[in-house]
């Protein structure tokens, strides 16, 4: 496993650092769970991809279940991955590369899972006002609702197809990836400006939080989250007043960030031509 940590240790100052043959996988972090938190995750990536190669485009129907299965592992398990990334510098004082990878790659799949877990919410309901029984539903599918049919290419398609409907349901405005841009600018901020703890960990914190928001809120019905970074855009404007360990530079730089944060979290951006059933009112 690579580690990133002798370019970050000037850095670290403050926090909990490493000696000798101490690493991540030796740390409380890694030892909060009853088992292994890798072997965990080994597991869990495991059966995430065994369930996003089984069935076809149309899981949110056929079989509620598994997209309930799939959607449980991408993103509540997912965020906590995320959130253990986020942690291991300022708690641990090092950053494990191939978990930064596993993280990023995490990431970047909740968006993409959305949209089925809102289509099959909405079948689920669907049904159950119909009078047909939840739990039948849930283990063993059902029809098409009102006998429609989905046109669009499925996983057997021609490659081209295929992959243009997997990106369906998820655009990038510049609104969210000009933040996205901002939340890696904090999370190097120590590296630029030299900045020290808690100043130093408030920014790597927030800006990894900005990144989140923004690349979750790409999925389309997922947009209001962009919302939050409104809360995060006020932290960063406030946090100088609040905090030590930030130069006057470092300082005024974060009050800019925050007020741009704050101004790319209200326009909506483009969406495409999909529609989500009644969720198209929460698409604001």
């Amino acid at each position: 496993m690579g580690y990133i940590n002798s370019a970050w240790d000037p850095f670290f100052s403050g926090t909990k650092k490493l000696n000798g043959t101490e690493t991540i996988i030796t740390s409380d972090v890694s030892k909060a769970w009853p088992v292994a938190d890798a072997g965990l995750g080994g597991v869990a990536y495991m059966f995430e991809v065994l369930m996003g190669v089984m069935g076809g485009r149309q899981l949110w129907r056929t079989m509620p279940w598994m997209v309930t299965m799939f959607g449980f592992v991408v993103v509540p398990l997912g965020t906590v991955s995320i959130y253990f990334i986020i942690i291991q510098p300022i708690v641990i004082g090092t950053w494990c590369s191939l978990c930064l990878l596993a993280g990023i790659a995490l990431l970047v799949m909740i968006p993409y899972s959305l949209d089925e877990l809102i289509a099959m919410g909405q079948y689920l309901a669907q049904s159950v006002r119909r009078g047909e029984p939840f739990w039948r539903t849930f283990f063993r599918g059902g029809a098409q609702p009102e006998g429609a049919r989905d046109q669009h290419p499925d996983f057997d398609s021609p490659l081209d197809d295929a992959a243009r409907s997997a990106y369906r349901g998820v655009t990038m405005p510049w609104t969210l990836v000009a933040s996205t841009g901002l939340g890696l600018w904090l999370i190097f901020s120590r590296l630029i400006f030299g900045t020290e703890p808690p100043m130093a960990d408030s920014d790597h914190l927030v800006g990894a939080l900005i990144i989140t928001v923004a690349v979750i809120a790409m999925a389309e019905v997922a947009r209001p989250l962009r919302f939050l970074n409104i809360g995060f855009g006020l932290w960063l404007i406030a946090a100088p007043w609040m905090l030590e360990g930030a130069s006057t530079t470092a300082s005024g730089t974060g009050v800019l960030v925050g007020l741009a944060v704050v101004a790319l979290s209200f326009p909506r951006g483009r969406l495409s031509k999909e529609h989500y059933g009644s969720w198209d009112r929460f698409v604001v």
